[in-house]
């Protein structure tokens, strides 16, 4: 009985048919693409076995981490695993940890989301830095991420929206204009795209850089299709006016994989992505509980000390200005003089009224 090599799983039906639209793309490019070896590639276009080395085994189990499950999975088989005809169906490979499928994703997205970043912002350490970042969030909630339908789609979506954001202006680090490409032809390139709003400019990078299809783009961009198709034509028809070369979608896409590939654009290992997700998130919990203790700390200080009365505030002294001074006492007059003899013949020296009398 002839042994046979184990059959490379198949990528999912959105890389597949990426595959099939960049029929324009060289082995080489498409290899980059994918972040896999050539190796991998060509034994995949040729045969779809998996070649020898560590490489096709880590394309081989991330596919299978991460391939959306058949109808035809059953109990001891692997999602996206295909077994050779006429064979037994072989125990799947053993299940990844969360580690080792975040290490898979990332190695597999994160070069390409690098490149990516760069063309939507203009910006090298941006583009590392928005990434990084997106693989953190996908880290800290990676139960999430995991189960869903696209990961690579969530991470890449959280990777254009920091790299587009529009807070990066006000950073010190950032508003200094950063060194261009060295091809003229790039320069142009790029100070094209950056002249696009942002919307134009993401779905332009989605449709003719990344591949994806017009509904996709849209819903990635959350727009409808027509709004989407709009963006789309407009930032082609900017993009031809500053260069006539691009009118071509062909031509388009293939300066944009340039452009992209041009720079030296490294990501950080995904144990250090990790490992910094893990003490950011750290640091922010223990500042949040710092922050709650220092609130409790200073209502109860105020609930002891704060007054639980009204007090009136006590006005302050002033002088009585406008009163005239006391007349000077003159003669009596005779009334006056018969009301005093009066007086002073009463009981007590006064009338009984002021001196009431006790029982």
């Amino acid at each position: 009985m002839t042994t046979q090599s184990p059959v490379i799983p198949l990528p999912p039906p959105k890389e597949r048919r990426r595959l099939r639209e960049a029929a324009s793309l060289t082995q080489a490019q498409l290899a980059e693409r994918l972040g896999v070896s050539r190796a991998t590639m060509r034994a995949w276009e040729s045969g779809r076995r998996v070649p020898d080395g560590s490489q096709g085994q880590e394309y081989a189990g991330l596919l299978a981490a991460f391939a959306e499950p058949t109808a035809t999975q059953g109990p001891g088989r692997t999602a996206g695993t295909v077994p050779a005809p006429g064979l037994p169906a072989r125990p799947g490979p053993e299940p990844l940890t969360a580690a080792q499928s975040f290490d898979a994703l990332y190695a597999f997205c994160a070069p390409a989301l690098v490149r990516q970043a760069y063309l939507l912002s203009g910006r090298r350490e941006l583009a590392r830095e928005a990434v990084e970042r997106a693989f953190q969030l996908a880290w800290q909630r990676w139960p999430e991420v995991a189960r869903d339908r696209d990961p690579a789609g969530w991470v890449r979506a959280v990777a254009y929206d920091c790299a587009l954001s529009p807070w990066h202006r006000f950073r010190p680090r950032y508003r200094n204009p950063e060194p261009p490409p060295a091809d003229p032809a790039d320069r142009v390139l790029l100070r094209a795209l950056l002249k696009l709003p942002p919307t134009y400019r993401r779905t332009l990078v989605l449709y003719d850089g990344v591949g994806l299809d017009l509904p996709e783009t849209a819903a990635e961009t959350e727009a409808s299709t027509p709004a989407a198709a709009s963006r789309l034509t407009h930032a082609r028809e900017a993009l031809a006016a500053a260069v006539p070369a691009l009118a071509d979608p062909a031509e388009l896409h293939r300066r944009l994989l340039e452009l992209a590939s041009a720079e030296r654009l490294g990501a950080a290992r995904p144990t250090v992505v990790r490992t910094v997700g893990e003490r950011r998130n750290v640091f922010w919990t223990r500042a949040a509980i710092a922050f709650t203790v220092t609130i409790i700390g200073a209502t109860t200080l105020t609930l002891r000390t704060a007054p639980n009365h009204y007090e009136a505030p006590l006005a302050p002294a002033q002088a009585v200005r406008g009163v005239p001074p006391p007349p000077a006492l003159g003669p009596l007059s005779q009334e006056e003089q018969a009301l005093r003899a009066k007086l002073r013949r009463e009981k007590t020296a006064g009338p009984e009224r002021l001196a009431p009398e006790t029982r």
